[in-house]
């Protein structure tokens, strides 16, 4: 399923000391790079380099490698597969092994960090939630506005599916600072056709 080509994408990270390398995948809602090192995924960008009108439903749905290392890590690796899978065969995603994380965001016991994993734990493949019920479900029901701000600072968006997040009016809410509006109502679009049958 990965079609693999040369490159480099190493760079140090100062703050852990590893060693990052980069995987950059063409994908529906634009260029998507992955970071991470051998321990797990740092983070996953997504660059909108593609117009909204180009992301049409009736276009074929793919998720290539465009550029990677020579030497990729299993963990790496396990993130290309599941992006992969997220845009052709969604559903599949629910049985995929997740990659490891290694962001430090994604650590310790903070209250940002307990959002991240209980949306990630909880909330499935089509579903949504909103802030407030995501802040309930993670221990403080006060904590709306600090779940918006986990959900800005969301390291892997796409694995931890922050795009799932809305509104209690039912609005889909801002995506990446309000830049990404428009791939959020992309995704979930695409979760909601894709999950039918």
């Amino acid at each position: 399923m990965t079609d693999v080509a040369q490159g480099s994408g190493m760079k140090k990270q100062k703050e852990s000391g590893c060693t990052q390398k980069t995987i950059s995948l063409r994908s529906p809602l634009g260029t998507i790079q992955v970071s991470g090192c051998e321990n797990g995924v740092h983070t996953i960008q997504i660059l909108m380099d593609v117009a909204p009108a180009e992301r049409s439903s009736e276009a074929p749905l793919s998720c290539v490698v465009n550029d990677s290392p020579a030497e990729v890590s299993p963990e790496l690796q396990r993130c290309v597969e599941w992006l992969q899978a997220y845009f052709i065969e969604p559903r599949t995603t629910g049985s995929l092994p997740l990659p490891g994380f290694h962001h430090p965001a994604l650590q310790g016991d903070a209250f940002a960090s307990r959002v991240l994993q209980v949306l990630l734990r909880d909330v499935k493949f089509g579903e949504t939630v909103s802030y407030k019920r995501l802040a309930e479900m993670a221990g403080n029901p006060r904590a709306a506005r600090a779940v918006g701000g986990a959900m800005r600072r969301n390291p892997v968006p796409l694995l931890i599916p922050c795009h799932r997040v809305i509104s209690s009016s039912g609005q889909s809410g801002p995506y990446m600072s309000g830049r990404g509006n428009h791939l959020k109502q992309w995704l979930l679009t695409h979760e909601r056709q894709r999950g039918e049958g």
